[in-house]
């Protein structure tokens, strides 16, 4: 079995296996523990410190779930990690912090989040890839940002790849995005620079062209976002070879 299929063998927990209602919070070490004793592939969130560290965090700035205020990027890696999400009692907690507890036990999608930066943050996606090139079990990476994997194609080839994509065509896409941009993102058009080895993309927007055209003549696989209900799981079966879901069990039935 190759790395790829690997990835996609299992239902992937979005942020870990979290329940907010028994203070298991999201991106975790408590919710990553709970998805590999399920077995379950884990999708987690990196962001860029100060001083160019990752972050296992999803949001740009702390105040939603974290007992601490401001942006991620203007505090460092050392300052971020004192500090403890405001329910359950975990800390927040680095890249390497993650692979050490999954240890290849699981498959893991790392998703880097984008600030669209000039440089499409260059020196962060290198700095993840390094630390990933040591890892001893399936991992890849994915962005929403084509910029970002470029530059991950270009520096390191061989690791995984996957573009996250939907249709924008919601409020806060028209107003981050030019029209043309949308019909590029949603369509991937970005392709032939970007070569993604997979494609995540947003349940509710299955079928689509775009990853359709990829899977037909590049058999690029196709991995959905995010399940969370019965009906969603229908179309996943219908459109997707894999599911990142959140909210219920899939080893339940």
């Amino acid at each position: 079995m190759s790395m790829l299929q690997e990835i996609f063998a299992a239902a992937i927990a979005h942020r870990g296996f979290h329940d907010k209602s028994v203070a298991r919070i999201e991106n975790t070490p408590s919710a990553v523990a709970a998805a590999i004793e399920k077995g379950f592939g884990i999708e987690v969130d990196l962001q860029e410190t100060a001083d160019c560290k990752a972050l296992v965090h999803h949001d740009y700035a702390l105040e939603r779930l974290v007992d601490g205020t401001g942006r991620v990027i203007d505090q460092t890696a050392a300052e971020l990690t004192r500090l403890s999400m405001k329910q359950g009692g975990d800390k927040l907690w680095l890249l390497q912090d993650l692979l050490d507890l999954t240890a290849g036990r699981v498959p893991l999608v790392i998703e880097i989040k984008s600030r669209k930066a000039r440089d499409a943050q260059a020196d962060f996606v290198r700095g993840i890839l390094d630390v990933l090139e040591t890892y001893k079990g399936p991992a890849c990476i994915k962005s929403f940002d084509p910029d970002m994997l470029s530059v991950a194609r270009a520096y390191k080839p061989h690791i995984l790849r996957g573009i996250v994509s939907y249709g924008f065509t919601d409020a806060e896409a028209k107003t981050r995005h030019t029209r043309m941009d949308r019909f590029i993102l949603r369509h991937l058009l970005h392709a032939p620079r970007t070569a993604p080895h997979f494609v995540s993309y947003g349940i509710k927007d299955l079928p689509a062209m775009g990853p359709s055209l990829l899977k037909k003549l590049k058999g690029t696989p196709i991995m959905s976002w995010t399940v969370r209900t019965p009906e969603d799981r229908e179309r996943a079966a219908l459109y997707a070879d894999q599911i990142v879901f959140e909210g219920f069990d899939p080893s339940a039935g």
